[in-house]
């Protein structure tokens, strides 16, 4: 299993994946919103989304887990 973090510490303003959706390498899984700018999150690996562990609106800091790659 592979886990997809965020790389910045911000809100999480999209998720851009559903659970059982296969992803590939550079897709983007969710956008981050920090300083009035949006971050797209991308996959390292691909991967099928296994679990989605945060919601739209939701604040999260640099290295939480967004997305768990199965």
């Amino acid at each position: 299993m592979t886990d997809v973090e965020a790389h910045i510490t911000g809100t999480v303003w999209k998720i851009e994946c559903a659970v059982g959706d296969t992803v590939a390498e550079g897709d983007t899984v969710a956008i981050l919103e920090s300083m009035k700018m949006e971050m797209p999150v991308e996959a390292e690996d691909a991967g099928t989304v296994k679990e989605i562990c945060c919601e739209e609106g939701q604040a999260v800091n640099e290295g939480d887990t967004l997305v768990v790659l199965d």
